[in-house]
């Protein structure tokens, strides 16, 4: 049985910060060209990276899940720039409901190979789906909380140079 790791307490989670896609992709990609990438989280870096890929997908598709309709509006009200423009704290549990946001083993090429596609998806497709919390949201916000969920995720990732 493996242990969980409070993620709130990994000292060698990367601090990263993101101001568009392409920033996003350059990062993935250095990991791509890294000797190895290993995960201080929960997750194996496939699954990091996939978890990226789902989500990016799903702002295009749609989520199959969404936050109660009032803390929807307090997150909306309180939370949303927030999320938008600070960094996202490590730690946080989705809820139960949520479960198809939780990233099913997986390797690193194959989430790399749905990573590209689904990074591909949001820099030209124009339509965006609600978030489950904040509700409908433009492109260009879209584009930020892909920023701010990736800086969280990819810290998790430490890459071995060449």
């Amino acid at each position: 049985m493996s242990t969980t790791i409070d993620t709130c307490k990994v000292t060698e989670r990367r601090q990263l910060r993101f101001e568009s896609l392409d920033d996003i992709a350059a990062e993935v990609d250095r990991l791509a060209g890294s000797k190895s990438v290993r995960a201080v989280g929960n997750w194996s870096n496939g699954q990091v990276l996939q978890h990226r890929a789902t989500t990016m997908n799903n702002s295009i598709d749609g989520f199959s899940s969404f936050v109660p309709g009032p803390v929807r509006l307090l997150l909306r009200l309180f939370m949303r720039r927030r999320f938008l423009t600070k960094p996202m704290p490590p730690g946080f549990r989705l809820p139960a409901n949520a479960g198809n946001m939780l990233p099913p083993p997986t390797t690193w090429d194959a989430a790399l190979a749905n990573f590209r596609q689904a990074m591909q998806r949001v820099k030209t497709e124009i339509h965006r789906s609600p978030h489950p919390a904040f509700g409908p949201m433009s492109v260009d916000e879209w584009t930020q909380i892909h920023c701010r969920h990736s800086e969280l995720h990819l810290g998790f990732l430490v890459p071995e140079e060449p």
